[in-house]
């Protein structure tokens, strides 16, 4: 389980297709020397197993494969040397939850809208910004305003969302300086595919709200032998 707080921005540093998964190394210093592998780490939102870690290389890297279907689902298709991607490792037991409770399983993928300051006066590095990104359809039922989102792994709040717009379905996030120089928002730009993971208790609030309510009749109690 990950909270959606970013620990590092790491680097690709290389994509191999193989005639197996598609492997990617990830420059991550800091990360490399605190895992072991098998050990999971969300790589822009994405669980992902790491695999031949050098922590004492130049720079520190790990490995990780991508099966077809990650490929497929999630915006690390695009990945390519020298892409920026967020990394977290797993929350441990005990440890404080601050953002939300983020599984790094991509319900699907959004689109970049616009990434613009609010105040075009601020220095860039002090500034605020709205992110506008579409959001697919499979997952439009879980936007709630000031309801939580991971958007490339990152917690983040849900401001407005707006449907049928030309672009599609979209929502609309504040961000804040920290969040915006601290994760791969700043090398983005419209257009770009986004990974998307609706809030894992507003899903299971909306399951819960479709389960129909057990009725005891005496029709029941008779067929089950009372």
């Amino acid at each position: 389980m990950f909270t959606g707080l970013v620990e590092q921005i790491g680097t690709i540093v290389s994509v191999a297709e193989r005639a197996g998964a598609r492997r990617i190394t990830v420059a991550a210093p800091g990360i490399a020397s605190r895992i072991r592998t098998g050990d999971s780490v969300a790589v822009s939102g994405v669980c992902l197993t790491a695999l031949d870690i050098q922590p004492d290389s130049h720079p520190p890297v790990f490995h990780a494969d991508l099966a077809q279907e990650t490929v497929n689902r999630t915006s690390l298709a695009i990945l390519k040397p020298g892409s920026k991607v967020n990394l977290e490792l797993p929350t441990s037991a005990g440890s404080p939850l601050g953002g939300h409770i983020v599984q790094g399983h991509v319900d699907g993928i959004g689109k970049l809208v616009s990434l613009t300051q609010v105040s075009d006066a601020a220095d860039p590095d002090l500034a605020d910004w709205w992110l506008k990104v579409t959001v697919p359809e499979n997952v439009t039922r879980f936007m709630i305003e000031k309801g939580s989102i991971a958007v490339e792994g990152i917690s983040l709040t849900i401001a407005s969302f707006q449907q049928g717009l030309p672009e599609g379905d979209v929502i609309t996030i504040a961000i804040i300086p920290h969040t915006y120089l601290a994760t791969n928002l700043h090398t983005m730009h419209p257009g770009w595919p986004v990974n998307i993971e609706a809030d894992v208790l507003i899903k299971f609030a909306e399951q819960q709200s479709r389960v129909p309510q057990f009725d005891m009749t005496a029709d029941f109690l008779l067929a089950n032998g009372y």
